[in-house]
């Protein structure tokens, strides 16, 4: 299907709209797990909902909702304020620092775009393309440093002909996808209650350092262009999306851990291996291929003490399972899982200090070039995350859809699936051969429907 025709109606920047705290001015300063990720693109998330039926649709007025989620978005910003400020750099010369920062001062609001287009809910939902919501994101090529010039957070409000769409672009080193699923969901609460009361507490914004790491990190630059770089998406690269239900889920992870006689493999590991297995079947690589799964995965609970709950940031890592491209075939899908299973289990709070203190000695910025090779997949976002709680008054949600930030082959996305309970939405990108082979492997398509 072709691009769809998007018309911007308008903009607008929205401030919180409520006294802040009184430290509300002070500069956040940004963690490790936070800086190394300044070239990464904006996180791009959202919902699609289906407009209120016929008969309840006389009487809904777009203009009036409208009206009300940027109301609502005001009220909500007073209890997450920082988003609507920038980063910043600080630098001197004697001596030498290069700081980078969050500094709410510059509170020039998060950005509000109204647009229309002639799509229909049904052409989301009927195809498996994800590229056609890629235009019901704003900020498509940002990076992260780009929040000095940028608003941290954009949201582009879509009116489908018979639906809405809701999406939001994110700079990826204020919050990760918990952090933003979080301020959704505050979002769309004081949306329906038309008051922030249920809002019991201000997020925990001001980072916690770690021992053996300054709170301020001095980063050995001089000048951005010493390390931005700017990744584009190969032009023919493919995106579908899959739905894999509870049941199919649950027989997945029944048979990883059947396989290796344990409990221990989660649901999402053992999903992760059927799609790293099945990948690197689609791309017929030589057997003594070494290939990475690559797992991005929160630190709040793995830090000793933990970190706050209700903490707000991006304290988020790679952990990745490695094995040829032999191995993974030759073994069955439960030793594949378990590989992934240790590796998270070994991503512990001595592991995690140890990165911080070496990358604190020698700070770098990682480039998205790196991450993205030819023989690993990476898989982000979780189907933990309470996506389909976020309703705004419309119901619950027909379908959660990403932008084309991050976007390479080998990179996967999940989901929760709509039914819930556990079931999962995944979305794949592979070069054109690569997914002509995934749709065609017959142990992914018979995993998708439970024949295992």
């Amino acid at each position: 299907m072709a691009p769809p025709c998007i018309t911007r109606v308008s903009e607008c920047f929205i401030k919180p709209s409520h006294n802040l705290p009184p430290d509300a001015n002070q500069p956040i300063h940004l963690t490790p797990f936070e800086l190394v990720f300044l070239t990464a693109n904006y996180s791009q998330k959202g919902l699609l909902f289906s407009k209120p039926p016929l008969h309840k649709h006389l009487h809904f007025s777009i203009t009036d909702f409208l009206d009300d989620l940027r109301r609502s978005l005001s009220t909500t910003l007073t209890h997450f304020y920082p988003l609507a400020g920038r980063l910043a750099t600080r630098k001197e010369t004697n001596p030498h620092s290069y700081i980078i920062y969050l500094d709410p001062q510059k509170s020039l609001g998060i950005k509000f775009v109204h647009a229309t287009t002639d799509v229909t809910v049904s052409d989301i939902l009927t195809t498996t393309d994800v590229p056609l919501a890629h235009s019901f994101f704003d900020l498509n090529n940002a990076i992260n440093h780009d929040g000095h010039t940028l608003p941290l957070l954009s949201i582009q409000v879509t009116e489908l002909v018979d639906g809405i769409f809701i999406g939001g672009s994110i700079n990826h080193v204020v919050a990760d996808g918990t952090s933003f699923w979080r301020f959704m969901a505050a979002w769309s609460e004081t949306f329906q209650s038309n008051t922030a009361d249920f809002i019991s507490k201000s997020r925990a914004f001001r980072r916690t350092p770690i021992e053996g790491c300054d709170h301020i990190v001095n980063l050995p630059y001089t000048h951005h262009d010493q390390f931005t770089e700017r990744l584009q998406s190969p032009h023919d690269l493919k995106e579908r999306f899959f739905n894999i239900s509870l049941y199919s889920v649950s027989k997945h992870k029944a048979k990883a851990n059947a396989e290796c006689n344990t409990q221990k493999i989660s649901s999402l590991q053992a999903v992760s291996a059927l799609l790293w297995r099945s990948i690197t079947r689609a791309r017929r690589g030589q057997p003594d291929t070494v290939t990475v799964c690559k797992l991005a995965i929160g630190n709040r609970h793995r830090l000793n003490p933990p970190l706050p709950d209700d903490y707000f940031g991006n304290p988020v890592q790679l952990v990745r399972g490695t094995a040829t491209a032999g191995e993974l075939l030759a073994n069955g899908l439960g030793w594949v899982a378990l590989r992934l299973h240790e590796a998270v289990r070994n991503h512990d709070d001595t592991v995690v200090r140890k990165w911080v203190h070496s990358w604190c000695k020698s700070p770098s910025i990682m480039k998205m070039s790196g991450v993205f090779d030819p023989n690993s997949v990476s898989i982000g976002s979780s189907p933990r995350f309470n996506m389909y709680g976020c309703e705004f008054g419309l119901g619950k949600a027909v379908a959660a859809r990403s932008g084309c930030a991050n976007k390479a082959d080998g990179k996967i996305t999940m989901f929760p699936g709509r039914e819930g309970g556990g079931s999962m939405g995944v979305e794949v990108c592979l070069l054109p051969e690569y997914m002509m082979g995934l749709e065609c492997d017959e142990e992914f398509i018979n995993g998708l429907n439970g024949d295992i």
